[in-house]
């Protein structure tokens, strides 16, 4: 038995004149610098390969000699010196923020995500929401945004994925070395881990943080695995989406409450909280909660002030990916924390339930963050539309389009994912400005101005790169299998660097459809093999731990790919991540999207695949449908929805070979004499110049700074200022609506019927309208009027205010207005009440309207 352990820890000794590459390494910056990428690689290309590009791993690595020949080699310090000098004009340089925003200098938003892949070195993120949300942080540097990021720091991270030799998922969670990733720990004033706990059932689960800096912005990450705790609470922050029910709300209580304790800890409370899904609504009961105890108000005025500083996205329009938990756990798990604050069971029920009677409902934590956000917002034009029928019972008696959740449609950072060679050529023929200014379409049309010999050979040398990539993967995979030496060897044929390549990765999931394009065996294997015009396909992904049905779905097209039709033209690479992705964007000509409409929230591989000169060939979902114009990809399908499944996808199996076959082989391989195919190379520049400068985080988070944060903010300060007064009297109108709208009815409404007007004429309405204890600037009386459908519903609504205008002898106020007659047609209208105060978001906010 060994006695107590004491720790110490040895980081790597660097000469004094390399100091510039520690404070690279601990900047994130660096990773989407190509530069400071090549800096790193100079010192041991093979190694940094290895060591999945982490620079600290890399110096932690490199032999003290090579260290000091680099410390001599005068070329080697020169680079260094230049990129040591870029970050710190990168720091410091004016932003776009401080440009627009000087008066908003108060604004602090901290953007809380279950997960943030920043870079493969810092495996804490499964897929495209933590991708999405490095992005976010990134490009919020770029942007000088006044934001920080918070997490879990997660022990093993996601799973390693590996397949049996059946073709069988399998997952394996090697620890993270937290000393080896470019983590600092966040400390007090004496120096020590700054600490802090978290309510969890009926004990207190302590917290460490470290910080990890992305360019301007800091990510905090939360851990729970410290000596203070015991086995069963270090295992908290143990894996990403791992474990039950219990593990998961337990995740989501450190995330919520614990990260606003730690921001609070840091002296960083937040002005505006983000929370990037449901798994972050909880930070909005601790924000109640302080704002409760340091302002002594009840819990109805602090959720009024919360909310204002509050905003949401939700990402999924699939069931399962939006969380919900019974409310016996929530009650085991955080019963005494809400009761502390004064909820009993009923009252804290219903902030997550979308019909708060309904004894049988779960408490959902996507309720939860609708009802506590003051701006939400799906993360495409098709998922708005989704999500506001989705949720739409939130607000009772509205049409679906009015429902108060917007769109943002997501975007990629273009830098984190252009290969060097086109970065160069960007910086050649666009000028660097389009570094600064991605979303400027003018400096992106200037793609037009590179030569198609130039744009094509550099394609061409990524694709080249690419299924060398492949055929090493290939080889590891059969070498770990114990697959014969002559398969083994056989690796180094799969794939032509020559031939059309189509990409395919993403979660495996059965909506996304890994397998639809094997649908008709036969036909695809005369397309694979063409000796003349061969395509090929690279597959790769993971699937949940727990879906079997994407488990399958790999397995299927793995053995597709062990078919001897297809073992030359089918791969699939194991373990998709970071590096993987990066390797199939930057090298295929086709990127392949056939999710089941509408489920797929928006996607963004694909624009990082346009960024690199790929093409898209995709359903109409997600984003594609505002991507797409009709001559900057292909488009399978003209955005059906189908009821009957296994009709849909017969029939998109087939328009997708038949796309492949007739439209995209033909463009490919049609060379003019110079060996260029020059429509093939039109269709990359249109692609390029037309989502690019869109289809970016830059143009994302610009949004959410216009639309989210800043209105957040400044509402927040009007109901925050003066000892909450603004909040107090909102409360109490919002309990005085609660408790009386039911007397508001529309008594009797006065418009012509029946009639026939011409175009340019209007009518007038008048509309009488018991109000109760009300007065007429408590409501918003409104004509909702617009073109009638076949059913005689009304469609593309308008509506048109009216306004007070004196009251009847009983009490009762006349409203008057008039509706406008624009267009010939059938037309009809309503009248409807709605409540108003000027301090609210808007007045579908409520969830209440009396219609006439």
């Amino acid at each position: 038995m060994i006695g107590p352990i004491r720790t110490y820890t040895v980081l790597p000794k660097l000469p004094e004149r390399l100091r510039p590459l520690q404070t690279l390494a601990y900047n994130m910056w660096w990773s989407w610098n190509a530069d400071a990428v090549a800096l790193f690689r100079r010192i041991n290309p093979d190694l940094f390969e290895a060591l999945d590009h982490s620079p600290i791993r890399l110096l932690g690595a490199t032999p003290q000699s090579r260290l000091e020949e680099l410390a001599a080699d005068d070329a080697f310090l020169a680079h260094m010196d230049r990129v040591a000098s870029a970050l710190e004009h990168y720091l410091n340089a004016p932003t776009w923020y401080s440009a627009n925003f000087p008066q908003d200098r108060t604004l602090w938003v901290a953007y809380f995500s279950a997960e943030f892949g920043i870079h493969e070195s810092i495996p804490v993120y499964s897929g495209g929401l933590g991708v999405l949300a490095g992005d976010h942080l990134k490009s919020a540097s770029d942007l000088g945004i006044p934001l920080c990021g918070v997490s879990l720091m997660y022990r093993e991270g996601y799973f390693r994925q590996y397949l049996n030799a059946e073709g069988w998922q399998q997952e394996r969670y090697p620890e993270n070395d937290f000393f080896t990733l470019p983590l600092l720990p966040v400390q007090d004033e004496q120096g020590k881990p700054l600490l802090v706990t978290v309510p969890i059932s009926n004990r207190q689960v302590k917290l460490r943080i470290w910080r990890v800096q992305v360019g301007r912005v800091p990510l905090y990450l939360l851990d729970a695995n410290i000596p203070e705790n015991s086995a069963e609470d270090r295992a908290i922050t143990a894996q990403l989406y791992g474990g039950d029910q219990h593990m998961r709300i337990q995740q989501e209580i450190v995330l919520g409450i614990g990260g606003i304790r730690a921001l609070r800890a840091m002296g960083k409370m937040p002005t505006v909280c983000h929370m990037n899904e449901g798994h972050a609504a909880f930070t909005a009961l601790e924000r109640i909660r302080i704002l409760m105890e340091e302002q002594h108000v009840d819990v109805d005025t602090a959720w009024e002030a919360v909310k204002a500083g509050s905003c949401f996205t939700t990402h999924t329009p699939v069931p399962a990916g939006n969380d919900v938990f019974p409310l016996d756990m929530v009650e085991h798990y955080l019963g005494d924390y809400l009761r502390s604050m004064g909820m009993d069971r009923q009252r804290w029920a219903e902030l997550g339930r979308v019909h708060p009677q309904n004894e049988q409902e779960p408490f959902g934590m996507t309720v939860l963050a609708l009802k506590m956000a003051n701006v939400s917002n799906a993360v495409s034009k098709l998922h708005g539309v989704v999500t506001r029928k989705m949720w739409k019972d939130l607000w009772p008696g509205l049409p679906p389009q009015e429902v108060p959740i917007i769109h943002i449609t997501n975007g990629v950072h273009t830098q984190s994912w252009l290969s060097p060679e086109i970065a160069t050529l960007y910086d050649r023929y666009l000028g660097i400005q389009w570094v600064e200014k991605p979303t400027d379409f003018a400096i992106w049309r200037r793609v037009e101005q590179i030569p198609d010999a130039e744009l094509w050979r550099t394609h061409e040398r990524a694709r080249e790169r690419l299924v060398a990539f492949a055929r090493q993967r290939v080889k590891a995979q059969l070498k770990r299998r114990g697959s014969p030496p002559s398969e083994i060897a056989a690796a180094d044929e799969v794939l032509d660097p020559d031939a059309l390549t189509i990409g395919f990765a993403r979660r495996f999931a059965t909506y996304k459809r890994g397998d639809l394009v094997f649908r008709n065996p036969e036909r695809l294997a005369q397309l694979v093999n063409n000796k003349d015009r061969p395509v090929q396909f690279i597959f790769s992904g993971k699937a949940h731990p727990r879906d079997q049905g994407g488990k399958e779905l790999i397995q299927r097209v793995v053995h597709f790919s062990r078919r001897p039709e297809f073992r030359r033209r089918v791969v699939f690479i194991e373990d998709y991540d970071m590096n993987v992705a990066r390797h199939l964007i930057q090298g295929v000509d086709v990127w392949l999207n056939n999710p089941r409409r509408p489920l797929e929230a928006s996607g963004t591989s694909g624009m990082k695949a346009a960024a690199n000169g790929g093409l898209n060939l995709s359903i109409l979902d997600g984003w594609w449908c505002e991507g797409y114009d009709g001559d900057n990809g292909w488009a399978i399908g003209a955005g059906e929805e189908y009821t009957d499944l296994t009709y849909q996808d017969e029939v998109e199996s087939r328009a997708l070979l038949e796309i492949i076959e007739n439209d995209i082989v033909p463009v490919f391989y049609r060379r003019g004499a110079d060996g260029l195919p020059r429509e093939w190379i039109r269709r990359m520049k249109r692609s390029i110049l037309t989502l690019v400068p869109f289809f970016n985080t830059n143009r994302m988070v610009e949004e959410y700074t216009e639309k989210c944060y800043l209105p957040s903010h400044r509402r927040s300060l009007q109901l925050t200022a003066d000892q909450v007064q603004q909040a107090r009297a909102l409360a109490e109108w919002r309990r005085r609506l609660r408790k009386d709208w039911n007397q508001i009815r529309i008594v009797h409404v006065d418009a012509p019927t029946h009639e026939t007007l011409r175009v340019g004429a209007e009518f007038p309405v008048k509309v009488r309208v018991h109000l109760g204890p009300f007065r007429p600037d408590d409501v918003d009386v409104q004509l909702y009027y617009g073109a009638l459908d076949a059913v005689g519903e009304i469609v593309d609504a308008r509506v048109a205010p009216l306004q007070p205008n004196g009251a009847t002898a009983d009490g009762d106020v006349l409203f008057t207005g008039s509706v406008p007659c624009s267009a010939s047609g059938q037309f009809g209208f309503s009248v409807r009440v709605l409540p108003k105060n000027p301090f609210l978001p808007h007045s579908y906010e409520p969830g209440l309207v009396t219609w006439g």
